[in-house]
């Protein structure tokens, strides 16, 4: 998915349905979430944002991927390289492998939003693995409301009852936070298109699995 696009939103929250729904290029950027920004000034600090991490925490090798839920290519990487990226490289603790959102949409944030709901990384991953297999169902309609709700009908099979996802679909200063994160990661790391990844803090775009191991091999040798 190669847009360079950001989010937009005509309302204090990001979160809500009724908002517009354009995008902005980034250097027509104004603003985002003023009511969350506002409680920012009035604490002075930012929600801390998790880094979703698997594998050995102490690994000499460490891969970060960067995608969006609502990147085809991603999903499609999911059910393909990572699977085997996990069973070879993660599960077997050679590597740290670490988990980015990247932002080119609303639908992508809000699943985030359900995703990170409990702060927990085993939840985060499952919850992920989810929305990736079951992103053409949740996206089909292309309508805000109605996305919305089969993320909510997502969470709810996963175990959130309905105080919990309102809890978090209306955490405003965690979607301010988490899209500010991302912004600071892509301009860190050059993120334009998804999936993308850092070996090692080397750039790469989307490979096929034999590709990947290679570099994987070549660096724990």
């Amino acid at each position: 998915m190669k847009r360079r696009t950001l989010l937009a939103t005509g309302g204090a929250a990001i979160l809500t349905v009724g908002a517009g729904l354009g995008l902005l290029p980034r250097n027509q950027q104004t603003g985002l979430l003023p009511g969350a920004a506002n409680a920012q000034e009035a604490t002075g600090e930012r929600p801390e944002v998790m880094e979703m991490v698997v594998g050995n925490p102490m690994a000499n090798v460490e891969v970060i991927e960067y995608a969006s839920f609502t990147c085809p290519h991603c999903a499609s990487f999911n059910a393909n390289q990572h699977k085997l990226l996990k069973a070879n490289y993660i599960d077997t603790n050679k590597i740290r492998f670490v988990y980015r959102e990247v932002y080119f949409d609303r639908p992508g944030l809000w699943a985030s939003m359900i995703a990170r709901c409990t702060d927990n990384p085993d939840f985060f991953f499952a919850f992920s693995d989810v929305l990736y297999e079951q992103q053409r169902e949740w996206l089909a309609s292309g309508d805000p409301a109605t996305i919305i709700e089969e993320l909510r009908r997502l969470g709810k099979t996963a175990g959130l009852d309905d105080a919990a996802l309102d809890a978090c679909l209306s955490d405003a200063a965690k979607a301010e936070a988490l899209y500010t994160w991302y912004q600071e990661n892509a301009d860190r790391d050059g993120i334009s298109s998804t999936p993308s990844f850092l070996i090692d803090g080397e750039s790469y775009s989307n490979m096929d699995y034999d590709e990947f191991a290679a570099i994987l091999d070549e660096k724990l040798s």
